[in-house]
């Protein structure tokens, strides 16, 4: 099993092989809660005018995503774990539209199979990679809208690596570096209402899940749920 880690939408675009796109803050993250609250499935988009036109023709179809961190206008839901976790979505289908998650599920057309990476899946992601013993593991950090490397994503990135290979990793000294990072910096600030402190702690319950997320259907780029 070759691994290999990379970076950003070009990172995305360069993925082949089994490939896992992490977005620790929010996206994947988001997306693991909706799931876990019951969804039936969850559809990516890349460009808003398609979320919308999801919705137009499936009204039933429940929309969720940010720009700029912010809930788009029109849309059911920002991209907010915090917000959505009591949520039930017992067999809805969310559209999640997002600045850099979401791009790079869109961007990964050479993967053979894409899976979301955060840390509230990581064991359920390990032990599915190993399971499947693909020749090539293409690990792509997202970053900050996709166009900048920021830590969270490159520690889940290290993280998943050392335990494909065997390696132990301080998720405490990662949890404490995170909380005191710039990108984080945002959750613990009072005058930012629409990003909470509950989104930083969700994002880092590691493990929470026994589960993974794949894309099922790479043509409408359907997220399923299954067992990790």
């Amino acid at each position: 099993m070759k691994i290999i880690r990379d970076s950003l939408m070009d990172g995305a675009k360069r993925a082949k092989g089994l490939t896992v796109i992490i977005d620790v803050f929010r996206a994947c993250t988001t997306a693991a809660y909706v799931m876990n609250n019951g969804a039936k499935k969850i559809i990516a988009t890349g460009d808003l005018k398609d979320s919308f036109d999801l919705k137009k023709h499936n009204p039933e179809y429940i929309l969720m995503g940010e720009r700029k961190g912010l809930k788009v206008n029109g849309f059911d839901y920002g991209n907010s774990p915090f917000e959505i976790k009591e949520v039930n979505f017992s067999g809805k289908t969310v559209v999640l539209n997002t600045t850099a998650g979401t791009q790079g599920i869109v961007l990964a057309k050479n993967a053979d199979d894409i899976i979301l990476g955060n840390f509230v899946c990581a064991n359920a992601i390990v032990n599915y990679i190993k399971k499947q013993n693909p020749n090539i593991v293409y690990i792509v950090a997202m970053g900050n809208s996709g166009n900048k490397t920021i830590d969270e994503d490159e520690l889940l990135a290290k993280y998943l690596e050392n335990s494909l290979k065997g390696k132990s990793t301080n998720f405490e000294k990662i949890k404490e570096h995170l909380k005191n990072y710039k990108s984080a910096k945002k959750f613990f600030d009072p005058n930012k209402p629409d990003l909470p402190e509950g989104d930083f702690h969700c994002a880092l319950d590691l493990d929470k899940f026994n589960f993974i997320m794949k894309v099922s259907d790479r043509n409408n780029l359907e997220i399923i749920k299954e067992n990790g």
